[in-house]
């Protein structure tokens, strides 16, 4: 049973797209889809808000998530976070 989480990041003047360009550029985005139980790591932009952007994470385990939360990624996934100065809302569905 794979968890699905969806990652909103919202920001100002670009922010949150720059944000996920950077974490592409960086090679960030392929670690964590290299990263052993993860199934999907995609962006994706909303057409009615400029200033959101979307991650789909999804993750074959609990285990899985948890090991990637303790990862040294996720110092350098905040670290950016904090740099463009975003806010987050988080969804979290079980896949059945």
């Amino acid at each position: 049973m794979s968890l699905v989480i969806n990652i909103y990041y919202t920001g100002k003047n670009g922010s949150a797209r720059k944000f996920a360009e950077k974490m592409v550029s960086s090679g960030i985005v392929d670690k964590v889809r290299n990263e052993e139980g993860n199934e999907r790591y995609e962006y994706f932009f909303p057409m009615d808000d400029k200033e959101t952007v979307m991650l789909i994470d999804k993750w074959k385990s609990e285990e899985a998530l948890d090991l990637h939360h303790k990862s040294e990624m996720m110092k350098e996934i905040a670290d950016l976070r904090n740099k463009y100065e975003l806010k987050m809302r988080v969804e979290r569905f079980t896949e059945i």
